[in-house]
């Protein structure tokens, strides 16, 4: 797995401060894409035990709220095994800190009745997953005045509520 960039004080990419991990590979390709680079799996640096240790040391700070995971596509397959260990020691070491995931999959389409069904890493992620934002972008659909998405189609689902209860709970700021 490669990374693109990991951005240690983000305000753009959920509530508060929080740092970002910009992962490469996307087969979406939606139009109007703000990192097209990241398409490319290959694209930036390999993702390695060293860079899980920059991400951690990253969150220390309490005025950090958390981590987020974005792209290129962190829910391909490859992926979310690239991904595992990470949240793994995130939520070992930072348990009140929340992780959002930014996914151009739709939850209860592909993830549900895909992912979840025939990839067995989908579970343990989206375990760890505080909210998810699902759904391509979809240029057409653009609406600057939306918090933490780019487009109306696109959900922000609290994954843990929506597994509990069988329908989709949605994030709302408080």
């Amino acid at each position: 797995m490669y990374y693109a960039e990991i951005k240690t004080n983000d305000i753009a990419n959920g509530p508060g401060v929080r740092v970002s991990l910009f992962v490469s590979g996307c087969p979406h390709h939606c139009k109007g894409c703000f990192n097209e680079a990241t398409w490319d799996y290959e694209y930036g640096k390999p993702f390695e035990e060293e860079t899980i240790e920059t991400i951690v040391k990253a969150l220390e700070p309490s005025y950090v709220q958390g981590l987020t995971l974005l792209g290129g596509e962190p829910m391909v397959r490859q992926n979310q095994k690239g991904l595992l260990p990470l949240l793994r020691r995130v939520r070992e070491t930072y348990p009140r800190k929340n992780i959002w995931c930014f996914t151009g999959y739709v939850f209860e389409d592909y993830i549900q009745k895909v992912m979840l069904p025939n990839w067995e890493e989908t579970e343990e992620f989206l375990s760890y997953i505080d909210v998810l934002v699902d759904g391509p972008f979809m240029e057409e659909q653009k609406d600057w005045s939306l918090k933490f998405r780019g487009s109306s189609n696109q959900n922000l689902i609290l994954v843990q509520e929506t597994r509990k209860q069988g329908h989709l709970v949605l994030w709302e700021e408080k």
